[in-house]
């Protein structure tokens, strides 16, 4: 038998409903079928609006979650014990310090590299 390291399941989500548009008629307006959710840990998400079922849009929207580049590396963090949610959320905010992002502006159809103290 093989040992659980951790699971996720769709208690762990945001799960969010909403109305789609499109053929269908009348039924389409007055039902929530559209599903997306969001595993707000890894910061990924996933959408669906293609059955008139919220159950089966469901499912569609947590699969698709679960594909994401994101909730993968999120998995083999956790499951590598390579970093702790506190340690990604640190390292991610680390990369987004403003050394560390380049702003550019179209000049005459070029991109040019500017100082962001100068655009201040």
């Amino acid at each position: 038998m093989r040992e659980k390291i951790f699971s996720v399941s769709i208690h762990d989500c945001e799960v969010q409903t909403f109305r789609v548009g499109g053929n269908g008629g009348q039924k389409v307006n007055k039902t929530s079928s559209g599903v997306r959710v969001i595993h707000h840990p890894s910061n990924s998400k996933g959408e669906s609006r293609e059955s008139r079922s919220q159950l089966q849009n469901k499912r569609a929207a947590f699969l698709q979650m679960t594909e994401t580049p994101s909730f993968k590396y999120w998995i083999h963090a956790v499951t590598n014990g390579l970093m702790t949610q506190a340690e990604i959320e640190a390292a991610v905010e680390a990369s987004m310090s403003e050394e560390n992002l380049l702003t550019e502006v179209k000049v005459k159809g070029e991109w040019v590299t500017v100082d962001p103290d100068s655009l201040a």
